[in-house]
């Protein structure tokens, strides 16, 4: 049960980071982002991996069959979390849809799915 707490605190963590910017508001994390180049898209590079990392190790590298291959549980609910969250922001008036955004997160998915699989292989 341990495990499970970093990503469902990161989770948390993220969908208010989602509020805030469905609202407009203004925060810190906000004004960073706002300074670095591509700030956005590192953004949902480490906001989205992070999560699938933290998801996959909290399931233990669970995998499940999609057609011929096989994928850790944690990154494709991670995914569809990204998919729904982007989706939405065509019902915001603060927010755009954006596919460039929707990719960064599927790289970083992929990215920290990776890290997660080699970190869990150094478990065993």
């Amino acid at each position: 049960m341990i495990r499970m707490l970093p990503a469902v605190v990161f989770f948390l963590f993220i969908c208010w980071v989602i509020l805030q910017a469905d609202t407009g508001a203004d925060n810190i994390f906000f004004v960073i982002v706002r300074t670095l180049p591509y700030g956005d898209k590192v953004g949902h590079f480490i906001l989205f991996g992070m999560l699938a990392l933290l998801s996959i190790v909290a399931l233990k590298g669970e995998n499940i069959q999609l057609g011929r291959f096989q994928a850790p549980l944690g990154a494709v609910i991670v995914l569809g979390f990204a998919v729904l969250e982007e989706l939405s922001q065509l019902f915001f008036i603060n927010r755009t849809f954006d596919l460039i955004d929707l990719s960064a997160d599927l790289l970083g998915i992929v990215f920290f799915s990776c890290v997660a699989k080699r970190f869990l292989s150094q478990l065993t």
